[in-house]
């Protein structure tokens, strides 16, 4: 009896804590977007466009660097 005490305003502080931690969440946007993540790891990404230093170093590659 005497652990009521000490558990039930523990148990109160508890769910005041968990209250504002989603509280805190649902107000920064966490939970927003669910599925674009998800989505977004299947899709492919379009290639970046080469940098004329990069085509010029892989010229010589082609033909056996001759």
């Amino acid at each position: 009896m005497e652990s009521l005490y000490l558990l039930i305003p523990l148990s109160i502080v508890l769910v005041f804590g968990i209250g504002v931690t989603f509280w805190w969440s649902v107000r920064n946007g966490q939970f927003d977007d669910l599925e674009g993540p998800a989505y977004r790891i299947l899709m492919d990404d379009e290639p970046s466009p080469r940098k004329p230093q990069e085509i010029r170093a892989d010229e010589g590659a082609e033909d056996g660097g001759k």
